[in-house]
């Protein structure tokens, strides 16, 4: 097996495996109403900078380079490693966090990877220096571009952001179920 299909093959499971362990997380949560109160807060987080990133996010038309794209390549992601972090925190359990740290490590360096890939075929001079002056994945205050562009609503519907909000109240509401079940 070739390393591109191997990518291919990793990247058409990504999905699937996110809902098994969503799955995974609902059996093997452990949480409490402290647990799940901080998760849903950094959660909340997590969320605030996706619903920021989407909003000033124009797919394969413009580099997007305003919002949280001045402080970080893949806003996107950094908000999601948040909304995990979220999880494990409300989950409360030691096999959430290492499915959690397995599935991002295994398909978000894969992700980054090819999404640097497609910018740099998009926008090649322009990712180029873009590169240089905002990190990959990790924000930095420190380095970033100046001030340009507005967030906008219609990109943030546009980009059906509204689903990452409506799956992370899903696995809250869930997750409070299974507290109230559990403390029955």
């Amino acid at each position: 097996m070739t390393k591109a299909s191997l990518k291919d093959i990793l990247n058409r499971l990504r999905v699937r495996v996110g809902l098994f362990i969503a799955i995974a997380v609902v059996l093997l949560a452990r949480p409490t109403w402290r647990s799940i109160l901080l998760g849903v807060l950094i959660s909340f987080f997590g969320l605030t900078i996706r619903a920021w990133a989407s909003g000033h996010l124009r797919k394969e038309k413009t580099l997007a380079v305003s919002g949280p794209y001045r402080y970080s390549r893949n806003p996107l992601y950094v908000g999601n490693f948040l909304l995990g972090i979220g999880v494990v925190v409300g989950a409360l359990s030691w096999w959430v966090l290492g499915l959690f740290v397995i599935y991002y490590g295994v398909f978000y360096p894969l992700i980054i990877r090819r999404e640097r890939d497609r910018m740099r075929e998009l926008f090649p001079q322009q990712y180029e220096e873009y590169g240089k002056k905002v990190p990959l994945f990790f924000p930095s205050i420190r380095k970033h571009l100046p001030a340009k562009g507005k967030f906008s609503c219609s990109l943030y519907k546009q980009n059906k952001e509204y689903r990452a909000l409506q799956g992370t109240v899903l696995i809250w509401l869930v997750l409070a179920a299974k507290l109230i079940i559990l403390n029955r």
